[in-house]
């Protein structure tokens, strides 16, 4: 008997979104189908324009399509009637790059907020309240103002906010973009143990590939409102096959400052790679001498990931000696300024 296939929690299938422009239409969103699981960090990831924020937006129907379907829990979000689409949303909760924080409220009062439009009684309320303080660390401010606060505990007052009614999906729509680095690292750290600890499914939004490297188990590679490519993170960096994945995880030069100037070879390691000799062995097995241009690692996804540059050798046979003895090692080899 075969196995029942578990549906998604979230199935985007074949969306499209088109707006009228001054100069006529713009296709923000073409054919899009992508899947998010349940209790997993999904990132989705491009350069400005790439249709991003509109494909979160119509996860949650806040901008509706003009064609295909989201499903959530197997169900279409755009054939509910407004009772289900408010209900839905209560377990599809989002955050934003500019908190969207009621500045006459107390902080305790904004993650409140939620709670009253649910009619939860008020003693309850200000118990979860005090509980969602304590999860993002803020139970000290909650008499204190959005004004009083720095943009990380914004936004710290934010995602309280959006876990009041207990949702099951958390959309990230550009979340840290407005952060510094060191304030970034905590609001993702921040996510990764909402996930880990209350089994809550996160969709990030992005155009930092940093986010997706520190957090993400799946990536979405939007370009020109389409999927560039799709699938674990750190596959599809070793692995990358569109030019939009090369130019965002920087497997091929993204400026003429990073082009080595001559015919160069980029591999790809992980970090069991970075364990062995591979250029010694190479050297050694095939005869040939590597001229190493440049050597650098990354964190990806708690494991560590690196990629070397060296001179592709004239001679046509040396060089497909090294291309086949890097490939049966299990490195990804990239040309670069091919002859």
């Amino acid at each position: 008997m075969a196995l029942e296939k578990k549906v998604p929690l979230i199935a985007i299938r074949n969306l499209s979104k088109t707006y009228q422009g001054t100069d006529g239409e713009i296709k923000a969103l073409d054919d899009v189908t992508l899947e998010v699981r349940e209790k997993e960090i999904y990132g989705i990831v491009g350069m400005s324009g790439a249709g991003k924020s509109t494909l979160i937006r119509c996860m949650n129907r806040l901008d509706t399509p003009s064609g295909g379907d989201v499903l959530y829990k197997g169900q279409s979000i755009l054939n509910m009637n407004q009772n289900d689409l408010i209900a839905t949303r209560r377990k599809v909760s989002m955050i934003f790059q500019q908190f969207n924080l009621f500045m006459q409220r107390t902080v305790g009062k904004n993650v409140r907020y939620p709670l009253e439009l649910s009619g939860v009684p008020a003693k309850e309320a200000e118990e979860r309240v005090r509980e969602l303080l304590k999860i993002v660390d803020l139970e000290d401010k909650i008499n204190a103002y959005p004004s009083q606060l720095s943009g990380g505990q914004k936004q710290r007052v934010a995602i309280a906010r959006a876990l009041a009614n207990s949702p099951e999906v958390l959309l990230c729509d550009e979340a840290t973009s407005a952060l510094d680095p060191m304030t970034t690292q905590s609001i993702l750290s921040l996510l990764q143990d909402i996930n880990q600890r209350l089994g809550i499914t996160i969709v990030i939004i992005t155009h930092e590939m940093a986010v997706i490297r520190q957090i993400c188990t799946r990536v979405a590679i939007l370009d020109g409102g389409r999927v560039a490519e799709e699938g674990p993170v750190d596959e599809v960096f070793m692995h990358t096959r569109s030019d939009a994945g090369r130019r965002l995880f920087g497997i091929l030069p993204e400026t003429p400052d990073e082009d080595p100037g001559v015919p160069a070879l980029r591999i790809v390691f992980d970090g069991a790679a970075r364990e062995k000799p591979v250029i010694a062995n190479l050297i050694k097995e095939s005869g040939v001498l590597v001229n190493i241009l440049s050597a650098n690692m990354k964190h990806l996804g708690g494991k560590m990931y690196g990629q070397m540059l060296i001179e592709t050798p004239e001679d046509e046979q040396a060089k497909l000696l090294v291309t086949q003895y890097l490939s049966k090692q299990g490195l990804t080899v990239k040309e670069v300024n091919e002859k």
